[in-house]
């Protein structure tokens, strides 16, 4: 049972509360102005607070809000108002409030707010020790593959090329690769290629001398030079124009670079590549020099999309999650928010889940982040999420029903992994593997099972 402050200068509206408050279950206290409602929550034992916005007197509700909130003990507030506008629902949020919500408040709506900011005044989880890593994170087959590639890699000269979709993380596997490597304390520096107007590309990765063409007022650099005894990352490779791609090629060849209106220049520098387009297409298409692709993949790293690392969503989400909200907000995601975002397709890859941890530390008040919040901020319910199934390209479209598929069988054969795979038609290690792809089941080191999913085969 919670003690909730009500504050509202109408009496009928008052009582009318307090009844509903007390039928949820919770203990009601009454306050009829600003003063009375500091005065009680000076007193403390009040867990959270319904706070009238225009009152008669000296404070408004506004005011009320300001002085609760600077409270090192204050409980969370919702302001409730039968005149909403833009200025007070923004000063409200702004201010610290819970919700800012329009009279009159139905008996649903008031549960579901008391619910939340109970929630709120739970103590917050410890935090754990947030790991580097980013999009390297999880135990996944897919990316345990990338992070052995990275190990054996690392201390090499050889040209990487790191292939993916938007979003899955090429350049933490570009910095990872430089950050574990014998060139660690040297530069590592990073140019996009498609972000760079055609005319500015040479000058921004070869250099220039003063007076090479108009603007250029001093001498330049240049990336390659800027990069020198590091690592120089070449992003978007794919879209570099094709009289860039000899150049590059000559430099990879000769260890040389000619800065504009200069003289050649030796540089010695390890050359890291990324690119979500299929280049292999490209050079049959002649928009890539097959030369340099071949100069270029001498060892190549696949970043599997997220869609088909779905074991390592979870750890992704609690680690942006630890990042967004640090030790002084800590958050929690509840059962049913990690499984929304189990469903989820994911176009966006890891960075779309960051962006999505982020924005609910933001928008969410409280420490207790449910998967009705993801819903929004995803754009839909899992259920539509379902209907959708055949939106998107062929490989999200098939994950989505496969990951389905294995799910509800393994739920009506009760875990029984054997079972499952028989209904499925396919071998019982296949299954497996699908399992931990799609985070059916957890990590063995972390020892915790995947509820809903048992491990029997019997």
């Amino acid at each position: 049972m919670a003690t909730i402050l009500i504050v509202d200068d109408d009496a009928a509206m008052r009582e009318g509360l307090a009844e509903t408050v007390a039928d949820l279950g919770h203990r009601a206290r009454l306050a009829a102005s600003g003063n009375d409602a500091l005065a009680l929550v000076a007193d403390g034992g009040i867990d959270a607070v319904l706070l009238d916005l225009r009152m008669p007197g000296g404070l408004d509700g506004i005011e009320v809000l300001r002085q609760i909130r600077s409270r090192d003990d204050a409980p969370p507030v919702v302001v409730l108002t039968a005149f909403a506008s833009a200025d007070n629902t923004i000063e409200a949020m702004r201010l610290g409030a819970f919700d800012h919500l329009t009279k009159p408040i139905g008996r649903d709506e008031l549960k579901s707010v008391l619910l939340g900011m109970l929630a709120q005044r739970r103590p917050a989880p410890s935090p754990s020790r947030v790991e580097p890593g980013g999009g390297l994170i999880g135990a996944s087959e897919a990316i345990r593959r990338v992070q052995k590639t990275i190990g054996l890699a690392a201390d090499g000269n050889a040209t990487v090329l790191i292939l993916g979709e938007t979003g899955t993380g090429k350049e933490l596997v570009a910095r990872a690769l430089h950050g574990h490597g014998r060139r660690k304390d040297k530069a590592f520096v990073a140019v996009n290629c498609a972000a760079i107007p055609t005319e500015l590309l040479e000058s921004e990765l070869f250099g220039h001398v003063k007076g090479a063409f108009t603007g250029a007022a001093a001498d330049r650099e240049g990336a390659f030079r800027e990069a020198d005894s590091g690592t120089l990352f070449l992003d978007e490779i794919g879209d570099m124009p094709s009289a860039m791609q000899a150049k590059i090629l000559r430099v990879l060849q000769e260890k040389v670079v000619t800065p504009v209106g200069g003289k050649p220049v030796k540089v010695e520098v390890r050359v890291i590549a990324a690119t979500h387009r299929d280049l292999p297409e490209l050079v049959s298409a002649g928009r890539f020099r097959e030369d340099l692709y071949y100069r270029l993949n001498v060892v190549p790293i696949m970043l599997p999309p997220l869609r088909e690392r779905r074991g390592d969503i979870e750890p992704l989400a609690q680690h942006f999650l630890q990042l967004s909200a640090g030790p002084e907000q800590a958050k929690v995601l509840t059962a049913a928010a990690l499984a929304r975002l189990q469903e989820h397709s994911w176009p966006g890859n890891v960075r779309e889940l960051r962006n999505t941890i982020e924005r609910a530390v933001i928008l969410v008040r409280g420490n207790v982040i449910d998967a009705t919040d993801l819903d929004h901020l995803l754009g839909g319910s899992a259920a539509a999420q379902h209907d959708n199934v055949a939106e998107g390209d062929l490989p999200a479209a098939v994950a989505k029903l496969e990951y389905e598929m294995i799910r509800k069988t393994l739920e009506a054969c009760g875990g029984n992994r054997a079972e499952a795979a028989r209904r499925l038609n396919i071998h019982r290690q296949l299954l497996y593997t699908k399992m931990q792809r799609y985070g059916l089941i957890a990590p063995e080191a972390s020892g915790k099972p995947t509820s809903g999913v048992g491990n029997s085969d019997d």
